[in-house]
């Protein structure tokens, strides 16, 4: 056959059952209404197994969490998210409240502690029920993903080697995904590496744009002041002085470019951060520094041309231009 077989209730039990497991969660999710205390929010609502604190270090600020039922007997619980409480309950005490998720009653015995988000989803803002009444609140035969938690100091290739095993025994064949926390964390490296090299090119291109800038700005300005830099050579300013003022002067002129960018760019990740607090964002000191003193590097590499031949005008050829 070539459809694929849905993960089970049976197979996370399986799994679950496996040497040096420490917790498990078979999850199943959507997005539904959930009405409460005369109000309605649209949100996220998880099917999960009682294991998901230990899974993924959460714990319960008010109440209790779904306690372990066997999921033919699993009874209409549910635990909401701190934010997804607040909006529903304001500063009331939802434990036994009835809410009404899909059309269908639940009874609140939990409210969770703060926990932010985990991969750019909200885990404040959603609820929590029973795998089994997921299932059919969704009206599906199988789970999405099951999460497993394991001993401290076993290797994640021997456990995930376990896994696929005791998959492939029960479905016949390998018709599953296993993805383990340095997979992710890995293929989120990555990404971060391509991010990294991207801007690194246009970095690249915008100091290149920006030397050519500054040899522009600096041949005109060698060119606007000749009966300046004459009247100097004629009062006896040696070459390196006018040297010396017009590569200044293309240092200044990218230093105060670079300070700008800089402020820019420390700006655009503040807004970042604030708009996505999962991704992390930071700027060390020593990459402001450097790319400080890059800038400075370029207007100084930038300069010199015009003003070597600022410093080279012959003192009469430039007061008769003038």
């Amino acid at each position: 056959p070539t459809s694929v077989r849905p993960l089970t209730l049976e197979d996370a039990r399986a799994l679950e059952r496996l040497p040096h497991i420490t917790g498990m969660t078979a999850t199943v999710w959507g997005n539904t209404e959930v009405n409460a205390n005369g109000r309605l929010r649209r949100t996220t609502v998880n099917g999960v197994s009682p294991d998901m604190l230990k899974v993924f270090s959460i714990k319960v600020r008010s109440g209790q969490f779904l306690p372990a039922e066997e999921a033919d007997n699993a009874r209409a619980f549910i635990v909401l998210g701190a934010r997804l409480k607040d909006e529903l309950f304001g500063t009331a005490n939802p434990l036994g409240a009835r809410v009404s998720v899909g059309g269908l009653q639940f009874r609140v015995i939990g409210v969770l502690e703060a926990k932010g988000q985990f991969l750019g989803i909200d885990l404040d803002d959603a609820a929590y029920i029973p795998t089994a009444r997921a299932l059919e609140l969704y009206n599906r035969d199988g789970i999405m993903k099951i999460d497993l938690s394991y001993e401290e100091g076993v290797r994640a290739a021997g456990v995930s080697a376990l896994v696929k095993a005791t998959l492939a025994a029960r479905h016949g064949r390998e018709d599953f995904t296993i993805t383990t926390q340095e997979d992710m964390l890995r293929t989120l490296s990555n990404i971060l590496d391509v991010l990294t090299m991207a801007v690194g090119a246009l970095g690249s291109i915008s100091l290149l744009v920006g030397g050519v800038g500054i040899v522009t700005i600096m041949t005109i300005a060698v060119s606007e002041r000749t009966g300046e830099i004459g009247l100097l050579v004629a009062l006896g300013a040696p070459r390196r002085t006018i040297l010396g003022l017009f590569l200044g002067e293309a240092v200044a002129l990218s230093a105060l470019g670079g300070l700008l960018g800089l402020l820019l760019g420390i700006g655009l990740a503040q807004l970042i951060r604030l708009a996505v607090p999962a991704l992390p964002v930071h700027t060390p000191l020593s990459f402001v520094a450097l790319a400080e003193a890059i800038a400075v590097a370029i207007g100084l590499l930038a300069g010199v041309l015009p003003a070597r031949r600022a410093a080279r005008l012959n003192a009469v050829d430039a007061l008769r231009a003038e």
